[in-house]
């Protein structure tokens, strides 16, 4: 069973980079979204690992898993503004599906 996404709400335009590590050790970047989003810029704070806090800036959430199998590391561009991705999230249907793609924003 799979949930129905209110796609009506996806109304902000967004630019999704991964970056990875090349053998050279330089950063290699790849589009792997660009399209439109839900953009909640409410910020807020959470603690990371060490136990300090970090000010998250904005929430994205697109419709579906935008990189399969991959961990996604990156940037976002929105707004004209580029912003780092603190985490990211799938939420799964009942089915085992990726409902979306939730990426939480430093």
């Amino acid at each position: 069973m799979k949930f129905p996404f209110p796609s009506w709400n996806q109304v902000t335009p967004v630019k999704v980079y991964q970056t990875e590590l090349s053998e050279d050790g330089e950063d290699v970047e790849e589009l792997i979204h660009d399209g439109k989003c839900f953009y909640d810029e409410r910020s807020r704070q959470v603690m990371d690992a060490e136990r300090r806090l970090v000010l998250l800036s904005g929430l994205i959430i697109i419709e579906g898993d935008i990189n399969p199998g991959k961990v996604i590391e990156g940037y976002v561009v929105i707004n004209g503004e580029r912003k780092n991705i603190y985490r990211a999230k799938r939420p799964r249907n009942p089915d085992g599906t990726v409902f979306s793609t939730e990426l939480e924003l430093s």
